[in-house]
């Protein structure tokens, strides 16, 4: 049984090497003092450099016993930043009765609080007070107004020194109850007005934003889209109102196209403030109606032809359904995992910039010869593929890929996954042209492979961050 197993159960660890050590280094000692007291003791003045030899001692351990006493508590020096961020970080609602607070390294930090206070006049008077105290600066503050009490929501700036655990007793000292508390970055310094008109303006521009929207307007959540429900009375999809509904952690939203927006943060409850400013940007998108950028880029294959890659929608159906036509039998099973019949109606969810983006590749003659998918999956990113047989081992598919990476990275994105098979070589080397750390795991008989996104060395140039030459040379050697 290893070291490490005998320390996970409890078990003592013994080493008969560092015993023998220790008893060879023990007879050592006791012949050295024996000798030291034999030449000294028998001198004109032994006894007496003896008892001098044993205060002197007796003095330096007492010393040492001080000072240890005195500095024990200190951190060591160039030790404040060894601990890791994600050590330190407080992600949930604080626990006064802690009995190992964590303390923040650096000269300052940025924290972001929500507290709830009685709705008089007063309340936040005390509780600014109460942060004043203990020197914490306040950055920026939101009142989400409730129908008992007002939720207070702070940008804070403290002391390096002040733990989590005493701000929060401050401020239930000073009437804050259902305290959360959370690490906060320089991103939080962007005022809530200005971060809502990004919001939009990115929504505008593009109907695939609106997931990503939501989800950097209330913070760390999972979003769903559901189809709507046929439900008698005029109530909405699935007897949803056509104001929506909010319930604690849970809000639900009428999709503009039809069906549910399910936004769900079992974390901290949504306000009604929040409620509005979600229907607000749902409500932007719907009045927008359907819209993806028409950017495009042409590339030249090896051969010489040229081929533009662009983002494909609900518009570019038909042309996907003919380019299923064109594709064998076996590389639709290695897409889509299923009967070779249904791979059409798999089309309709995938080209709706409701659940993600697509990209195609068009020849000069306007025939889509490849697509590719990044799918929205509630937390998680899904990355698929499927390119026409004529056209496969020209490179297509890993530009295709990268560039869907590269989007997911855009999109904040830690990770993303494909849904494949072992036979699949293509996609398996695709994936492992990334560069990125991979993760395997076999799921009901294919195989799942997840690439971290957010891994790589900070100033390191990221694989799908290629310049056109790189992409060129990429193409050809594939």
């Amino acid at each position: 049984m290893s070291d490490v197993t005998r320390t996970k159960h409890g078990r003592p660890v013994h080493h008969w090497r560092r015993d023998v050590v220790e008893l060879a280094a023990l007879f050592t000692a006791v012949a050295v003092a024996d000798g030291v007291a034999n030449l000294i003791g028998h001198g004109p003045d032994g006894p007496a450099l003896l008892v001098i030899s044993a205060v002197t001692l007796a003095a330096t351990a007492g010393f040492h016993t001080w000072w240890t006493r005195r500095h024990g508590h200190a951190p060591p020096a160039g030790d404040t930043d060894a601990r890791s961020l994600s050590q330190e970080q407080q992600a949930g609602p604080s626990d006064e009765s802690s009995a190992t607070p964590e303390t923040v390294p650096g000269q300052s930090t940025l924290w972001r609080m929500r507290t709830t206070v009685k709705d008089e006049p007063g309340s936040l008077a005390a509780l600014c007070t109460a942060l004043a105290g203990r020197q914490v600066d306040i950055l920026s503050l939101q009142t989400h107004p409730l129908a008992e009490g007002t939720v207070d929501e702070f940008l804070l700036r403290a002391p390096a020194g002040l733990m989590a655990a005493e701000l929060t007793r401050a401020v239930s000292q000073a009437g804050g109850s259902d305290t959360w508390i959370e690490r906060a970055d320089a991103h939080d310094l962007v005022d809530v007005p200005t971060r809502v008109l990004g919001l939009a303006a990115r929504t505008a521009l593009d109907a695939a934003e609106l997931p990503l929207a939501l989800r950097q307007l209330l913070g760390r959540c999972t979003i769903r889209q559901l189809p709507a429900t046929p439900v008698g009375g005029g109530r909405g999809p699935g007897g949803l109102p056509v104001e929506g509904a909010l319930e604690d952690t849970v809000m639900r939203l009428r999709a503009p196209e039809g069906g549910v927006i399910t936004v769900e943060r079992p974390y901290l409850p949504f306000t009604p403030t929040e409620f509005a400013r979600a229907r607000a940007l749902v409500e932007l998108d719907a009045r927008l109606g359907p819209r993806v950028p028409h950017s495009q880029d042409v590339l030249t294959l090896p051969e010489g032809n040229e081929i533009t890659v662009r983002r494909a929608d609900a518009r570019d159906l038909e042309a996907a359904k003919a380019m299923h036509e064109r594709c064998s039998a076996r590389t639709l099973s290695l897409r889509y995992h299923g009967p070779v019949g249904d791979a059409d109606r798999y089309l309709n969810h995938l080209l709706s910039p409701r659940f993600g983006r697509t990209l195609a590749m068009q020849t000069a003659s306007g025939r889509i010869v490849g697509l590719g998918h990044l799918l929205w999956d509630g937390d998680e990113t899904e990355v698929a593929l499927l390119i026409e047989d004529k056209w496969q081992r020209r490179g297509i598919g890993t530009e295709l890929l990268e560039r869907l990476v590269a989007l997911a990275a855009e999109a904040d994105c830690e990770s993303v996954y494909a849904v494949t098979q072992a036979s699949n070589t293509g996609m398996v080397a695709a994936m492992r042209g990334l560069g990125l750390p991979l993760d395997y795991q076999i799921e009901e008989g294919t195989l799942v492979i997840t690439a971290r996104l957010k891994t790589s060395q900070a100033g390191s140039r990221l694989p799908y961050e290629a310049t056109e030459e790189q992409v060129g040379e990429r193409i050809a050697r594939d």
